[in-house]
Formats: structure tokens, sequence, C-alpha cells
């Protein structure tokens, strides 16, 4: 929902010129943009056991989904627009804090592919499955897929436990997939180099780190080599979901065998081509395909 200029006056009502419902969360953004750009993917999630959860349920026609099903209701988060282009999430508990790393094992099979890629998301909103994080991640890895995170923001802030467990999780990942203010969060850094010297020597020494820098673009490092990709200005109004989107195309990129500096390209490409709609739940599957056009080849998922 929004615009708003400014928080109103507690008890007041304000009308709001635009709203949408549709799936949300990250992994489910990402499921969602990679369907926009004509790509498959494979969400396994968790919905509620109510009206909600299977609305939600609904949106996900032509990808392929896990959901587990929780005796829960279903997670609601209101995302609100501020006129500065910044937004805030209010976030109820519900069904996300049942899906078990059970589930999730259970439900994914072994890599196809040399070099398949399993996006992990939204860590601090799944209690339940982030007590098994360390397990789910090596699992992964023991299938043969390469690890990528996304840790969102947590609730209770960057606390010395949470910090904690992003240390433990850094070794075992392929690719790092955060934003700037998470970046400087966890390393303790006043400033992005030395976030990203920090976060390299807390990582394994191929992995990937990239740190999404908002409407100036993404910058992303890579066994010494550091690229700063400046994103395409465009004018959006819903940015809920940009870091999901750029998740997309980057990851679509490297299956497809892409470089670095591809890669980011494609996150960028596909994050301004996704923001730009609004509805965002009126693009057909596909539509977007042509977005992810680098040096004459189109990203293909393997």
């Amino acid at each position: 929902m929004g615009s708003i200029d400014g928080w109103p006056q507690i008890g007041t009502e304000v009308l709001l010129p635009r709203s949408e419902l549709r799936a949300g969360g990250s992994a489910a953004n990402t499921a969602l943009a990679l369907r926009h750009l004509g790509l498959p993917a494979h969400l396994i999630s968790a919905i509620g056991n109510d009206e909600l959860g299977r609305l939600l349920q609904a949106q996900f026609h032509g990808v392929r989904t896990d959901l587990q099903i929780c005796d829960r209701p279903s997670t609601v988060s209101v995302g609100l627009m501020h006129a500065c282009g910044e937004r805030n999430f209010f976030t109820t508990h519900g069904h996300l804090e049942e899906l078990s790393c059970e589930y999730v094992l259970a439900h994914l099979p072994p890599a196809s592919s040399q070099g398949a890629i399993v996006l992990l998301t939204g860590v601090f909103l799944l209690p339940r499955l982030r007590a098994h994080y360390i397990r789910l991640l090596q699992a992964i890895r023991a299938l043969g897929y390469q690890v990528a995170l996304d840790t969102g923001w947590p609730s209770d802030q960057w606390n010395d436990t949470n910090l904690a467990l992003v240390a433990s999780w850094l070794p075992l990942c392929d690719h790092l997939l955060i934003n700037e203010l998470e970046a400087l969060s966890i390393t303790g850094a006043a400033d992005l180099d030395t976030a990203l010297a920090r976060l390299a020597l807390a990582s394994q020494p191929e992995a990937s780190i990239i740190v999404k820098t908002g409407a100036q673009g993404v910058t992303g490092l890579q066994a010494g080599q550091r690229i700063d990709h400046r994103s395409a200005r465009a004018e959006i109004f819903d940015t809920i979901g940009a870091g999901d989107s750029f998740n997309a195309g980057y990851l679509a990129m490297r299956l497809r065998g892409g470089s670095l500096a591809q890669a980011l390209a494609a996150g960028c490409q596909a994050a301004v081509a996704i923001l730009q709609r609004f509805p965002r739940s009126a693009i057909v599957p596909g539509e977007l395909a042509g977005c992810l056009q680098q040096d004459g080849w189109t990203a293909e998922a393997a």
C-alpha cells in the first residue's frame, strides 16, 4: 500500500492511492520473478491452513511448488511505501514459524545438473527451520547444489546471537546476496569496502559476495575481483521485492554459466523490468523473458 508522506497521527484515517494483494515473502517473490522471466523454479515453503493459505497457494500457477500446510493462521505482511521510496513492513508470526527442515529436505531432490543452486531466504522469519540451518546447508551441498543465501533483516535486530549464526553459515555459502545495510550490520563496518573485505575473509575462497545498494545498483566480489554495476534509472512506485527480483536475474545468469559481471547486470535488468510493473500480479508468465539479453544470448535455467 502507498504512498505515505510521513507517519500519520494515531487515531486518524489515511486514504492511499494504490494497493495490491499478492503472494509475498522473499522466496515467493523470487519464484514469481523467475516465472515472469520465463524460467522454471521449484518453491519449497509453507502456507497456513486457512482461506488466505488457499489464496496464497493459487498464486503459483506455472511454478513447481511443495508447500507444507501448517495448522496456523497464514503469515500476513503489510508493506507501506513511503514517498521517498523507502518502506516499512508489518508482519504477523503465522505459518512461517512451522516450516521444518525435515519437510524441506524431503522435497528437495538431488541436483540434476552441475552448478544447480538452492536459494535460502527469510531465515529470521523461520525459527523452526533456523534451529537446524547448519544441517540444512550441509545436506543441500551433499545433494550437489551450490548454496545461495539472502539473510533478510532479523526482527530482533543484529544481536550477538544472530551475528554468530550468520558467521557459522558463511563458510557453507557459494553466493551471499544481501543489501548494503545488512552487510554493514553483519560485519560492524563503517563503509562498504571494509564490509566486503570482512565478508570475504569469513567466506569460502571462491564464494560470490553480492551487496545490493538500492537505486545505485550492486557490488560483487569474487576471488578478489570487485565489480560495481550501476542500475538503469527508472520511475518505480513499488520497490517491495526489489532484492528478490535481482536474485532471480542474478541466479538465472549464473545457472546459464554467466560471469559475475553478467550476473550482476542480469539481476539489475530483472529488477528494473519487474519493479516498473504495477500491479505486479498482472504480469503474464514469461512476459519479461527478453530483459535478460546479454551479449547476444538469453539466460536459461540449468
